[in-house]
């Protein structure tokens, strides 16, 4: 299956950082021979200002259906269901999370912090997916966090990761898809562990779940699948 996303390949390096992100998470990762340390990560809302051109994550949310493996099944996830100046529940579309119940996520889910930036945390709609939780302001996209996944099909050998606050993530901007979002993966926790986030939110959201993942579960091995061959 072809990935969805280009994704910019280099050697998995999981032992060199550089200063920062990229600013705007729409291009491809510049990563050279090092993966990148992301702790004064900027995430810049660079995109159409035309909304009209940009479909919301709602709009599309019948695409849930796709398999994970092709990335957006969590950008696309993270639907709102009245998300509005009242803050209310937030309604998420199923992906497959088959460790979604498992110690580690149940651990993370419920070390979670009640507020995150300007984001505060959201009830869900029931019946609401193991291993979810979201946050919300009162206008725009919720922030979506998600544990157990599946390992996403393009984490490989030679994909890029970055580093934020000790946890090594690998990034998907959902841009080319039409989400004003990035969904960023844990990848060294054993469980896969994804979280969307609008664009323009700025670095703090995958700061703070880093600090709470890093206290929270033990760092893992990586395992990346094999890069396929032509």
């Amino acid at each position: 299956m072809s990935a969805i996303l280009p994704i910019q390949r280099h050697a998995l390096r999981s032992d060199k950082t550089a200063d920062r992100l990229d600013q705007d998470p729409s291009e491809e990762l510049s990563m050279a021979e090092n993966t990148s340390t992301a702790d004064n990560a900027d995430i810049d809302p660079d995109g159409d200002d035309d909304p009209s051109e940009r479909r919301s994550p709602a709009l599309i949310a019948t695409a849930i259906a796709l398999p994970v493996a092709l990335i957006v099944g969590v950008v696309i996830a993270a639907v709102v269901a009245g998300n509005n100046a009242e803050l209310s529940p937030v309604a998420l579309g199923p992906v497959p999370a088959p460790a979604a119940e498992s110690p580690a996520c149940v651990s993370l889910l419920g070390a979670l912090p009640d507020k995150i930036d300007d984001f505060t945390k959201a009830e869900l709609v029931e019946p609401a997916p193991a291993g979810a939780a979201a946050w919300q302001r009162s206008e725009g996209e919720p922030i979506v966090l998600r544990c157990g996944l599946d390992r996403p099909s393009e984490f490989d050998q030679a994909a890029a990761l970055q580093v934020v606050n000790g946890v090594q993530w690998f990034q998907v901007s959902g841009t080319d898809i039409g989400l004003a979002a990035s969904t960023w993966f844990a990848v060294d926790r054993g469980e896969y562990i994804g979280i969307t986030i609008p664009d323009g939110t700025g670095p703090t959201p995958i700061q703070e779940i880093s600090d709470t993942i890093t206290a929270t579960l033990e760092q893992k091995p990586l395992d990346p699948a094999p890069v396929a061959v032509p």
